[in-house]
């Protein structure tokens, strides 16, 4: 039997070969759909995006920082300005072996230690990735020298910087201040105060002074170029520029040939002083002794020089004039004596008997002058600088009467000057007590301690500004000026000027005859009181007030000078304003550890207002301490109507050198809440 042929179906065969097609056909399509609608996305809807990061692979944007402001004084002296440099940077993230780096670098340029130093510091302080400056102010010779060896040294290059540069050193050091290299603290608070975008490419900024209270005019705008790379990273050509915008201009209130003047007559002593022109709150100058020279933080400074500044035991960082706080002595008599008249306390011709001290419960205050000084009335008392008249008075007024008068006369406040640091000090009241100790038995105010407040020891501490600022107050019969030491403020690009000159904040409601009666034996102490041989033939009436402020209580012994280490001598105190009947200077000034204000003080505030009033410079240069400069009789410095010394130029201002006395705390301690004890006197004025 036959086996039946099984016959093929080619329909079927047929059938599925065209579905097997069509699906593959599908598939394809699908494939090339899905490629294309992507390519559609990313050519078409997401063109722009893709554009720009194409672009910014080929774009680099590279920050330009703009040329920052200078400063200069109230006559056109530049006090702070930039200039051009090349600097040799190391960028230490693309370097394998720093050191080997240096060392080779060294032998085509010089490095010194100092540089060395400072670069390490710097590291410390920077991200790796940060260009750090190892050789600043590159000599041409030195720039080609690497210029031809630079493909020896990867992440190593030269680059051109504006440098902040103080053409003055020393002088007016603290209230210029200084810039410094920004590090991860600044970026913190440029970031929360939106102003990173402005520092790109910036390396520095205000630290210190002015240059930090007013970063923001003097840093000006940072600008932008676009610069075209290539594979490498290497600019190829530049496409677009935006200029950056230079910082604003300060113009300052300050005489520099005055502030010189002032800080030459220091000497060798530490100090401060503060002028201020009455009828506008403008410091005409503002000095702390000893001083620094700000242009060693401009590149970065090296430990060693932050040691010797920063372990001084003068302290020259420390801005005396707005910082230190000390007890004022008797200057502080002038202002309790118009309190006296305006609260009513005393009429101007009531006299007390001074029998040489102040009894007070089975204390006893004591007066300078053994004996005492006979029948004082309110404008003798100020003229003899008589102790006793005081302690009788602030018994009668109480502490929160004094406290009251002093404050709008800016005892114990910040004044608002525009500089950063200012200290507020201690007005002593019953309130300050209670907030200021821990202690219940300590938080008591005792009437006893009322007594020598009078006379500016206990706890009272003020700086030479709070006392510069009250004197110009009275000045100005009773008007209230903000201290500030920038004049107006000049656009770089439309030199248009902004004036800093505030209308007054306060006015005083002091009565005209009370004024003129401390006024007039403000001038008396310089033509028969305590300062009268040091303002003898002066050619204008000032009204001043010497102060002796004692540094240690002496425990019931005489004060000797001679006995007392430097440390410890009491510190020496002025206070004036002059023409008397029309003031155009205020100043109070102090010599730490000078000793008497007649001897140590009044001398420099004579050779100050001899300048600014009379155009007079003294005969010679103070050459150890204000008590050697005192005994040159003042008379004889005025009487030659021709100087023979000048004042040293702008560029070369004179660089006293600082004494290495320790100075001391000039506020009481807190441990002795009694602090009004007989031994609390005025040694002499």
């Amino acid at each position: 039997m036959s086996r039946r042929t099984e016959l093929r179906n080619p329909q079927r065969e047929r059938y599925n070969f065209q579905l097997r097609l069509w699906v593959a056909i599908a598939v394809v399509l699908a494939g090339f759909g899905v490629l294309l609608s992507r390519f559609f996305f990313l050519q078409v809807v997401e063109h722009d995006k893709y554009h720009t990061m194409a672009e910014t692979n080929r774009i680099s944007l590279v920050p330009i920082p703009p040329p920052r402001g200078i400063i200069t004084d109230r006559n056109g002296v530049v006090l702070a300005r930039n200039h051009s440099a090349y600097t040799l940077e190391i960028t230490p993230s693309k370097v394998e072996d720093l050191n080997a780096t240096i060392d080779a670098l060294a032998k085509l340029i010089e490095i010194s230690p100092r540089d060395r130093r400072r670069f390490k510091k710097l590291m410390e302080e920077s991200k790796d990735f940060a260009s750090l400056p190892i050789k600043t102010r590159l000599s041409d010779e030195e720039v080609a020298r690497f210029a031809v060896n630079a493909y020896r040294f990867p992440g190593v290059e030269i680059k051109a910087r504006l440098f902040r540069h103080y053409p003055m050193g020393e002088s007016a050091s603290h209230l210029l201040g200084y810039i410094g290299r920004i590090n991860d603290r600044d970026l913190v608070m440029l970031e929360e105060d939106g102003r990173l975008p402005n520092y790109r490419g910036s390396d520095h900024m205000g630290k210190f002074g002015l240059e930090q209270s007013y970063e923001e005019q003097l840093h000006g705008k940072t600008g932008y170029e676009e610069v075209e790379i290539d594979a490498n990273g290497r600019a190829v050509n530049s496409l677009k520029r935006t200029p950056p915008i230079s910082g604003n201009n300060l113009v300052l209130t300050v005489d520099i040939k005055l502030q010189q003047l002032a800080e030459q007559a220091f000497g060798n002593n530490k100090g401060a002083l503060v002028a201020i022109e009455p009828a506008t709150g403008g410091v005409l100058a503002l000095v702390s002794r000893p001083g620094f020279d700000p242009n060693l933080f401009v590149d970065g400074i090296d430990p060693q020089s932050w040691r010797e500044l920063n372990e001084s035991p003068d302290h020259p960082l420390n801005n005396r004039a707005i910082q230190g706080t000390y007890m004022p002595g008797s200057t502080f008599k002038p202002f309790m004596a118009l309190g006296a008249l305006e609260l009513g306390k005393r009429t101007p011709h009531q006299a007390f008997a001074d029998p040489g001290y102040f009894l007070f419960g089975n204390h006893r205050f004591n007066d300078d002058k053994p004996g005492g000084h006979g029948m004082v009335d309110l404008e003798r008392s100020i003229v003899v600088s008589c102790d006793t008249y005081y302690y009788l008075l602030a018994n009668d007024m109480g502490i929160d009467n004094i406290a009251r008068f002093m404050k709008p006369l800016g005892f114990g406040q910040k004044s608002g000057i525009d500089l950063p640091g200012e200290k507020a000090g201690v007005l002593p009241s019953t309130e300050w007590k209670r907030r200021a100790f821990q202690k219940p038995q300590m938080k008591k105010w005792y009437a006893g301690e009322t007594v020598s407040i009078a006379i500016g020891q206990g706890y009272n501490s003020y700086t030479p500004l709070q006392l510069a600022q009250a004197t110009s107050i009275l000045a100005n019969r009773g008007v209230v000026f903000r201290p500030h030491l920038v004049r107006y403020i000049e656009n770089s690009m439309t030199r248009a000027r902004t004036m800093i000159e505030p209308q007054p904040v306060a006015r005083l409601p002091y009565k005209p005859q009370h004024l003129d009666t401390v006024t007039r034996a403000m001038v008396n102490v310089n033509k028969a009181g305590t300062s009268a041989r040091v303002f003898a033939n002066a050619g204008y009436d000032a009204a001043g007030k010497t102060g002796t402020a004692q540094r240690y209580s002496l425990r019931g012994a005489t004060y000797i000078r001679s006995q007392v280490a430097k440390h410890l001598q009491d510190d020496a105190w002025f206070i004036v304003f002059a023409p008397a009947d029309k003031p155009r200077i205020a100043l109070a000034l102090i010599v730490e550890n000078g000793g008497f204000g007649a001897e140590a003080a009044a001398p420099i505030a004579r050779k100050v207002l001899d300048y600014y009033l009379l155009g007079k410079l003294p005969k010679e240069p103070a050459k150890s301490d204000a008590p050697a400069a005192a005994a040159t009789s003042p008379a004889a410095e005025s009487a030659s109507p021709e100087p023979a010394a000048t004042l040293p130029s702008a560029a070369q201002p004179s660089a006293a050198q600082p004494s290495a006395a320790q100075p001391s705390a000039a506020q009481p301690s807190a441990a002795q809440p009694n602090a009004a004890q007989p031994e609390e006197e005025d040694h002499s004025d």
